[in-house]
């Protein structure tokens, strides 16, 4: 059957499941849009900028484990995605981003909108496309998804010419994929994965650091139970938060630059370290030659060039998480030698529950200033801990993660790589399309919203009721917090006025805004933003001057944490 390129694109995307697609239109993608405006089964979304198509995008995968997809026209509408790939690429999410191209003949010439979007985004994207005939466009989006959501998730870009788009060809969409050279490794290897339980059971002072390739790999479950046969402390990355519950007893919390005491404690003064699905990045270990110097590290992971980048490991093993997780518990579960563990690390926990106890992760109430913390507390109180939460970047992200406990998966969304300002309402505007039954908030900050807060125009005009609570602080507060810290105070270029008047604004794009000044509005104001229709963003007037504790210098190793 003959079909034009903008036919096979919008066939390809609804045989392959594809319900949205967040985008905005453009010259070389003008057919799409004219076949988009026929079909029935594939919903687009028209978002405000580019930037903000790809992080709904991306908050649609993290909060659905499917594939978010998004649609840009050629020039600055494919360069205004880099941004959103950097960020899924840094956290490892499955999206596709498809960009309109100027035709093929004029591709070089330095044409009207013409942007080499395929050089640009190579080094952000997990791999990229320009489709050249039309006839390989189909086989093309077929490849995209699978790359996107296999071995270790990332974007893909596909570019489109706009004479690919038009041209004609049969539809031809291939029942499997097979790329040559591109095999993900699924089973962990079985020897490796013994070697590591006889070391984990030959230990005393054990603890998991966990991260969002726990969550990528739906592998949340086996952690528990793993955690649970052996009596396993267990601390997440911040892209880890949800992978194992926040309220589990044997949960240390978050670990690193402002992770909590014990988890820092626990990590610095472990014989053995079960790192799963996570990468060791600079947040978290702090200064590399001080990083759990007396312990042995085995490391999971489906990309094997994760391991071994950032810390000598003692047992790799290649593989994804739920199968290897799966095959620990096997050789654990009911056995006599876990009982026996349990009992040789009974002082190991203690330990750390002492740490708990006397270094938890507290802050200063006022009777007339409002606290964040406080504000997130009481978020936590009003959804029963039950909402998807998105995060901009910076001190709200940190309180965030610090004083909202997350006991299931793909309920934190946030950037954690990249840390990408401007990310939190979009993607909680994809979160809430993925999850139509879920309440979804966005905590902000003042600074952090008004990098991508047109999009509250997306919100109103399809009636996404995301709630956004704006920790609103007058400043850039994390730079602020350094500049406080290490800059003797010189605040330069951190302090915003309180402009615009964030209500007014709210109102202005249709969505309904609420305001709270003292520490005894915020419960009230907050459950009359919930419980309103639609989009609502809440304005809290938060203390300038608090900061972000506990909090390790960066260069310093992590039992070096600076406390309230």
């Amino acid at each position: 059957m003959q079909m034009t390129g903008a036919e096979i694109f919008v066939k390809a995307l609804a045989d392959l499941g594809v319900d949205v697609v967040f985008g905005y239109p453009g010259g070389a993608t003008i057919h799409i849009y004219d076949a988009l405006f026929k079909n029935v089964k594939v919903r687009h979304m028209l978002c405000r900028h580019e930037q903000g198509a790809v992080h709904m995008a991306d908050g649609y995968a993290r909060a659905s484990g499917r594939t978010g997809v998004c649609l840009v026209t050629s020039g600055p509408g494919a360069t205004n995605t880099v941004t959103g790939l950097a960020t899924a690429y840094m956290d490892s999410i499955p999206v596709v981003v498809f960009s309109g191209q100027v035709p093929t003949l004029l591709i070089g010439n330095d044409a009207f909108q013409e942007a080499d979007i395929v050089g640009i985004s190579r080094p952000c994207t997990k791999h990229n496309y320009l489709v050249k005939e039309t006839k390989d466009l189909a086989r093309i989006i077929k490849e995209a998804f699978y790359i996107a959501s296999t071995g270790r998730p990332g974007p893909v870009l596909v570019d489109m010419p706009k004479d690919v788009l038009s041209g004609s060809a049969r539809y031809d969409l291939p029942r499997e994929v097979t790329l040559r050279g591109y095999r993900p490794t699924y089973a962990g290897h079985q020897r490796q994965v013994e070697s590591a339980v006889r070391l984990m059971l030959s230990r005393e002072r054990p603890v998991v650091y966990a991260g969002g390739g726990v969550i990528l790999s739906n592998a949340s479950g086996e952690l528990a139970e793993l955690s649970h046969a052996l009596s396993l402390p267990v601390t997440t990355t911040l892209m880890g938060m949800g992978a194992f519950p926040g309220t589990d007893p044997l949960s240390l919390g978050m670990l690193g630059m402002h992770g909590t005491y014990a988890a820092n404690m626990a990590i610095s003064t472990s014989d053995v370290i079960l790192a799963v699905g996570a990468r060791f990045d600079d947040r978290v270990t702090g200064k590399i030659s001080e990083f759990a110097p007396h312990a042995k590290i085995i490391h999971i992971d489906i990309d094997p060039t994760s391991i071994q980048k950032n810390v000598p490991v003692d047992i790799p093993i290649v593989g994804d998480v739920k199968d290897v997780l799966q095959k620990m518990i096997k050789l654990v579960k009911g056995k006599k030698e876990a009982a026996a563990y349990r009992g040789k690390t009974a002082a190991w926990r203690a330990q750390i529950a002492s740490w708990a106890k006397t270094h938890p992760l507290t802050y200063k109430p006022s009777k007339g200033k409002i606290k964040p913390q406080y504000v997130v507390e009481q978020i936590h109180k009003l959804t029963g801990g039950k909402a998807i939460v998105a995060t901009e970047v910076g001190q709200n992200q940190m309180w965030a993660a610090q004083f909202y406990t997350y006991n299931l998966p793909r309920t934190f969304l946030s950037s954690g790589g990249l840390g990408t300002m401007g990310y939190g309402l979009p993607a909680a505007i994809g979160a809430q399309v993925a999850m139509p039954g879920r309440l979804v908030v966005d905590i902000a900050g003042d600074g952090s919203i008004q990098m991508n807060i047109q999009e509250l125009a997306t919100a109103v005009q399809y009636r996404i009721p995301v709630k956004v609570v704006i920790l609103n602080n007058g400043t850039l507060g994390m730079v602020r917090q350094w500049q406080e810290l290490f800059f003797a105070g010189n605040y330069s270029q951190t302090c915003l006025p309180r402009i615009p008047d964030f209500v007014k604004l709210a109102e202005a794009y249709g969505a309904k805004g609420f305001r709270a000044t003292k520490p005894e509005e915020v419960p009230g104001v907050l459950r009359k933003g919930f419980a309103a229709d639609g989009p609502v963003l809440i304005d809290v007037i938060t203390d300038p001057e608090e900061m972000v504790y506990p909090m390790v210098p960066a260069g310093a190793g992590l039992t070096e944490m600076l406390l309230v």
